[in-house]
């Protein structure tokens, strides 16, 4: 990593011992960190992750319900209720689309649309022609944390088929078009998902997969949640980075000041600095799939941009 701290660095308060500094990954895909010996580092139980994600085979269809929780609005009054779509684990109700929404395309009998949904003509056309593959990150407000987070496939006959839709967290403060270092804020917009990591072993994912124990996030979140298995899977977010390079690389094309550093990662139950977070069994299901062959994006916003 370069002096400055990237957004998915900073997704943690300071704790009393130093948290540890990463260093460029320049590793090739699949690469073994040379200093994976490192990587007794203090950890909290691993809560039977490898359970959970055999467990979340057999209750996939409680997927859309997700792990949420509530934060009331006592941040600087810019975040809502946590939860994506729930509140403790209840569904929330379908809120209207927002002013302007196009309605939404009429399905086949298997599911699929002409177009994704809730994607304005303009997001439509930020998304690459030869993408197969599009994550859709759509934020419950502008001023909100609160995402929910569905895989679209194209099929054959080019319409898209959604999967699961998935709780997730976007940053404390929301979304933005101008993303600067340290707003608190989510970049707003379609990028290309090219390069994976993780604290832990690459779970088979097609992506080039940097296992190293320089992902290391420590310390807590904005809610005092331990952030210690944040980094065991990421996907670097193409904002503000080389495509091609591991998501420790800390090299920023567009300078310091636009921040960088965004990853899709695990979520820790809270809001980000400006990653988007889903839960440990959906970044493994989620990195099982991706295919750099179909050319994966993130399309990610509240849901009002996104419909414009």
């Amino acid at each position: 990593m370069t002096a400055t701290p990237s957004d998915a660095y900073a997704d943690r308060r300071p704790t009393p011992a130093p948290a540890p500094q990463a260093a460029p990954g320049a590793a090739a895909p699949r690469a073994r960190d040379d200093e994976e010996q490192g990587r007794n580092r203090h950890r909290r139980p691993r809560r039977r992750r490898r359970a959970m994600v055999l467990a979340a085979v057999g209750v996939a269809g409680l997927a859309v319900v997700g792990a949420g929780y509530t934060v009331v609005d006592r941040y600087t009054g810019t975040a809502a209720a946590q939860s994506a779509g729930s509140d403790h684990g209840r569904p929330a109700a379908a809120a209207a689309p927002p002013p302007g929404a196009a309605a939404s395309p009429k399905a086949t009998p298997d599911g699929s649309v002409a177009m994704i949904t809730g994607l304005g003509p303009r997001t439509r056309a930020a998304i690459p022609a030869a993408t197969r593959q599009v994550l859709v990150a759509s934020g419950r407000a502008k001023n909100s944390s609160d995402t929910v987070v569905t895989l679209w496939t194209r099929t054959g006959a080019g319409r898209w088929h959604p999967g699961a839709a998935w709780a997730a967290h976007n940053a404390l403060r929301g979304w933005t078009t101008g993303h600067r270092s340290g707003d608190l804020h989510s970049p707003i917009g379609v990028f290309t998902l090219s390069d994976a990591g993780g604290f832990d072993a690459d779970p088979g994912t097609k992506l080039p997969y940097h296992h190293s124990a320089k992902f290391q996030a420590g310390g807590v979140g904005f809610d005092g949640e331990p952030l210690d298995e944040a980094f065991d899977y990421v996907i670097a977010i193409d904002y503000n980075r080389v495509p091609g390079t591991s998501p420790l690389d800390g090299t920023q094309p567009l300078g310091s000041s636009r921040g960088g550093g965004i990853w899709v990662h695990v979520d820790h139950g809270g809001p980000t600095h400006g990653c988007v977070s889903i839960s440990a069994a959906h970044m493994v299901d989620l990195l099982h799939t991706l295919l750099p062959a179909d050319h994966p994006v993130i399309v990610m916003g509240d849901r009002g941009s996104l419909a414009t």
